[in-house]
């Protein structure tokens, strides 16, 4: 393998697209060849980095005059199956912000055109590459099962977010868009096939398409009889309240992330709060013959808390690994393609009113 950088197209310039920028401009192994974006902010990024680097309104354009070795994809969902598959055609690794594409064939047929390519294509779930989150699952995998898994992502979101929200909900619903990252996290810490879904929706704005909501809660039933919820909601009148459930229940006891700052009425709609665990608390259920708890709960404080900036360099670092170390990502697609498909059955039920057989 070359020693030379890999050369990125950089696409996409909002929240994501400028911190995995970021990531490229800092990190060795990595060269940005060109900054596409249809509005103004490439112009932002770039004075950001520095300036110097080549910038396009128009992808298929930048993808044809910078020849990159890999394109890293963050616009809107509705674009990345099309953008996507564009770059593997052109020979190029793909790194693509969750979701894989607007909708479960679309993904699939991404996933088809990276073998088809023989070129690396991974997903950004950040809460992967959280060595405090890769905790929380090997903790709720000592519970014993089932499972009772609660989660949830509420953002009180207005002024730049709210625009953001609004965006992303041309294309999808909240519990589809951050539900995905959540539905994985269950699905590592089962590790069995999940078999029903069942959800609910409300629109709670005008300012949204007619056929979208954003206040969305999913249930999953998995064939280990583990079940989970998880609860997402986007706008200006979105509850601060109890914002950040993260908690897992099992026979032996019970594991919580406690983020006491990051969980902090105000910080819904800032970005760095979301992955933040601070503190793991794992209660033991085990009872002495009197029927007292036989141990105090542990208290895990998390010491490599990365922020958000550190975790995209993370997800980069890895994305650069899979290239030069030929690492097999088989498992890493088809886990990105069933938690989409899950998510979607999700978006199915609460359209239809029914449960959703999987």
């Amino acid at each position: 393998m070359s020693s030379s950088p890999l050369r990125v197209l950089v696409v996409g310039c909002g929240n994501m697209g400028a911190s995995h920028a970021t990531a490229y401009h800092t990190l060795d192994g990595f060269q940005i060849c060109g900054i596409v974006s249809t509005g103004q902010s490439k112009y932002v990024l770039n004075d950001k980095l520095g300036g110097g680097y080549p910038l396009f309104d128009d992808y298929a354009t930048a993808l044809t005059e910078t020849k990159p070795d890999a394109v890293c994809i963050s616009t809107y969902p509705d674009t990345h199956e099309a953008f996507a598959i564009m770059a593997l055609e052109a020979g190029c690794h793909v790194f693509i912000e969750k979701p894989l594409a607007d909708t479960v064939a679309g993904s699939e047929r991404v996933v088809a055109a990276a073998q088809k390519a023989d070129k690396k294509v991974v997903v950004g779930y950040i809460l992967r590459v959280h060595p405090s989150w890769a905790r929380f699952v090997e903790e709720a995998q000592q519970l014993g099962k089932p499972l009772v898994m609660r989660m949830n992502l509420n953002q009180q979101s207005h002024g730049y977010m709210w625009t953001v929200h609004r965006n992303l909900m041309k294309s999808l619903s909240p519990i589809v868009d951050c539900g995905v990252h959540y539905i994985d996290v269950m699905c590592q810490m089962t590790r069995s096939k999940p078999v029903w879904v069942s959800a609910i929706g409300a629109r709670l704005t005008d300012d949204i398409p007619a056929d979208n909501y954003n206040y969305g809660q999913l249930q999953l039933r998995f064939e280990d009889g583990s079940v989970g919820w998880y609860e997402a909601a986007w706008g200006p009148m979105v509850s601060e309240t109890a914002f950040f459930v993260k908690d897992v229940i099992g026979p032996k006891g019970c594991v919580s992330i406690v983020a006491k700052n990051a969980g902090a009425v105000g910080k819904s709609d800032n970005v760095d709060s979301h992955t933040k665990t601070e503190s793991l608390r794992v209660h033991h259920a085990h009872l002495t013959a009197d029927d007292q708890f036989a141990q105090p709960d542990t208290w895990i404080d998390m010491q490599d808390e990365p922020d958000h900036q550190e975790l995209c360099n993370r997800e980069q670092r890895y994305f650069l690994q899979a290239i030069t170390d030929d690492l097999d990502l088989t498992d890493h697609l088809a886990d990105a393609v069933n938690s989409l498909r899950i998510a979607f059955a999700c978006d199915e039920s609460v359209r239809t009113g029914e449960v959703v057989r999987l």
